[in-house]
């Protein structure tokens, strides 16, 4: 027994050191303390402690939609290989070069790889058209190709076979949606290397606007809002968020978002709290809703990994994250039979 628990200690502290992330955020040289208000809080009061930080003062930084928006595109959303060049999340075939005859001026676009234009990824619909800060928010509103854009228009996110459009390669999907409890709403699919991108986007989205969120509708209530401020999506909205995030986490395999939320910051003066500090929205709305945040040692949800079924233990055995034997008494994040708990 005491060699294979201290086997299992091993496992775990080389397990740990792979995949522990603390780092401390109030070293950030532009927004130093930036998130110090919400240290402590959990669940929906840390949703509302994260609104009230990067909510404050974004209505006096925001850009405008022309020509705002474009001018802020070039710093935010160029290509690493060529700053040149428009990085689209909606199509695999786009070349744009910022400026023009690439950018929208109002014709073209029918064609895929024509024209971009400006994507409300959270639907301007949805908050009732042209209403600041909303309307032109950097952290939701990219840079796409026109085509796909339109093609999708309002409809939410979600899964689908395609059924209804394409984008070339299959890149873009627009279908009735296969996810349980979404009715099979008719929904647009990204591309898979860019779901956590949105999903992270989303998160921001309710919680940035959490006062305001509760009014939205237009055909998001009831099928991705679900009309509160807490938890603010639909259950299969919200599962699916989750699991976007967590199969396309932060930078990976691109390195896209965390330059872009610096060069938004720059300009908006706030930031995307999701992006900063990975796996965050799992103290919102996930299995660390229960842990207290904490701004300057800050753990990933990802930091205790399930242990490989060959280095599992004995059934009843639980351990900290420290790999000590503790009992039913301990509270805390523990371990058993190779998952982790959060024990109250």
């Amino acid at each position: 027994m005491l060699m294979k628990r201290t086997h299992l200690l091993t496992t775990l502290l080389a397990l740990l050191a792979l995949t522990v992330n603390a780092f401390a955020q109030n070293n950030t040289p532009t927004f130093p303390d930036y998130y110090a208000a919400a240290d402590g809080k959990k669940g929906a009061e840390l949703k509302t402690a994260l609104c009230t930080i990067i909510r404050a003062n974004l209505n006096d930084n925001v850009v405008s939609y022309s020509p705002g928006l474009w001018n802020a595109y070039p710093k935010t959303d160029a290509k690493p290989n060529d700053p040149t060049k428009v990085w689209d999340m909606y199509s695999s075939i786009s070349d744009f070069t910022f400026g023009a005859p690439d950018q929208d001026s109002g014709s073209g676009g029918s064609t895929e790889g024509d024209k971009y234009n400006r994507e409300h990824s959270f639907p301007r619909e949805w908050f009732g058209g042209a209403v600041a800060p909303m309307n032109t928010d950097l952290f939701h509103v990219y840079p796409t190709d026109k085509l796909v854009n339109n093609k999708r228009s309002s409809l939410p996110y979600g899964e689908n076979n395609g059924e209804n459009y394409k984008s070339n390669g299959g890149f873009s999907k627009i279908g009735k949606c296969t996810l349980s409890g979404s009715g099979a709403v008719n929904c647009f699919e990204p591309n898979d290397i860019y779901k956590g991108d949105f999903a992270r986007t989303y998160f921001y989205m309710v919680t940035c606007y959490e006062n305001e969120v509760t009014s939205w509708n237009n055909g998001a209530l009831g099928v991705t809002l679900d009309g509160s401020k807490y938890p603010a999506f639909t259950t299969w909205q919200l599962n699916m968020l989750m699991k976007w995030a967590q199969n396309d986490p932060v930078d990976q395999p691109i390195v896209k978002e965390t330059p872009r939320n610096e060069e938004v910051a720059k300009i908006q003066k706030n930031r995307n709290p999701f992006i900063d500090y990975p796996g965050l929205e799992e103290y919102i709305w996930g299995s660390m809703k229960d842990v207290a945040f904490s701004y300057d040692n800050y753990q990933q949800p990802t930091a205790i990994m399930t242990v490989k079924t060959e280095h599992r233990y004995n059934d009843g055995v639980m351990y900290n994250t420290s790999g000590q034997v503790v009992d039913k008494s301990y509270k805390g994040i523990v371990i058993v039979n190779g998952r982790k708990f959060f024990n109250k």
